[in-house]
């Protein structure tokens, strides 16, 4: 029995569908706010032909000139709908509600008081969003406190393979002095936080996450899981490259790792794409980002040699599902692709 009857659902269940944000500034993506905006239609386009899509707008205007653009595009505009509200940001992974079953099949809607991820200052739109989506969704709100407190965690700094298996990062969740969520926390704490809203028994601690990461270590750009006893996770097979040692690292630690039932995971190996540099910048390209929906997997591509590679990797870890490259040379420039943007919202 889960904790408090709470079981965070794995991505690859069904889903009712995608929360996604549409962007109404540039700034996440300077100098790319044109391009941005199509490979957003590209991306909404994929997830309606499969899905609802549950987008977030700043405003009616924004509203009529986004529907112009899935129309110009040819989307299948009856999945998607509307939810108006003005973010500050568009990482719906992070400032989202996570959704859990609950109850005798209920849905309950997690506040993880998202705080732009203990770095950015301007985040008290995306507070909201939480509220606003389970609202519209009609799935009741719960915020996750711990010792009479709220407790910070991120959509992205966690993955569950359902069946009461967690897999997260020491770099994001314990670091003692960069970005710290929750002031003093320890592994214990995080346990029972996640024992407590997820109904989670076992939590898999990786190390460091990728350079370049402006989250300090978010899971979802490290290691993923693709069904209840399998993982995937990112190695760099050039030992000059800074991502060489924390990968190597992370992969030890999956080899010695049990999961809830007592048995080793399957570890599948995923390349890196080669290092990208933007305006000086070292930007957190990874495989790992790739999205699971009902009928498909979308994986971020980098116009990158390894692209094939990853592809057919991936395709070999879901053999009942389509593998769709989705090229994100745009949208890594706001330090994030495919998962990072989009939450899913439980069946």
């Amino acid at each position: 029995m889960m904790a408090n009857n709470r079981r965070f659902p794995a991505e690859w269940e069904k889903q009712q569908g995608l929360l996604l944000c549409f962007p109404h500034n540039g700034n996440d993506w300077p100098g790319k706010y044109g391009a941005i905006q199509w490979a957003f239609v590209e991306f909404i386009k994929k997830v309606a032909h499969v899905e609802n899509v549950f987008l977030m707008v700043a405003n009616e205007k924004l509203k009529e000139k986004v529907i112009g653009m899935l129309e110009m595009a040819h989307v299948k505009t009856p999945n998607v709908s509307f939810i108006i509200h003005k973010t500050n940001r568009s990482w719906m992974r992070d400032s989202g509600p996570i959704i859990v079953k609950s109850g005798n099949n209920g849905r309950e809607a997690l506040n993880f008081n998202f705080n732009g991820w203990a770095k950015y200052s301007n985040y008290k739109l995306d507070k909201l969003v939480p509220s606003k989506v389970a609202a519209f969704l009609d799935i009741p709100l719960t915020q996750a406190v711990y010792n009479g407190k709220p407790v910070i965690i991120e959509g992205g700094a966690i993955d569950s393979n359902g069946k009461g298996t967690l897999l997260t990062s020491e770099e994001c969740l314990l670091h003692p002095s960069i970005q710290v969520r929750n002031q003093h926390f320890t592994k214990a704490d995080y346990e029972a936080v996640f024992k407590e809203y997820l109904g989670i028994t076992n939590v898999i601690w990786l190390g460091n996450g990728i350079e370049g990461d402006d989250t300090h270590g978010h899971i979802d750009d490290l290691c993923r899981f693709v069904n209840e006893d399998t993982i995937v996770t990112v190695v760099e097979p050039d030992p000059k490259e800074p991502n060489y040692k924390p990968l190597q690292d992370n992969l030890k630690r999956l080899q010695q790792a049990k999961l809830e039932n007592g048995k080793s995971p399957n570890i599948v190996c995923l390349p890196m794409p080669k290092r990208i540099d933007f305006d000086e910048v070292r930007i957190p390209a990874s495989y790992a980002n790739f999205l699971i929906l009902n009928k498909c997997v979308l994986v971020p591509t980098f116009n990158d040699p390894n692209d094939r590679i990853a592809l057919n990797i991936i395709s070999d870890c879901f053999p009942n599902r389509e593998i769709i490259g989705i090229s994100a040379i745009d949208l890594i420039w706001g330090f994030g692709t495919l998962h990072c943007l989009s939450q899913q919202i439980p069946a």
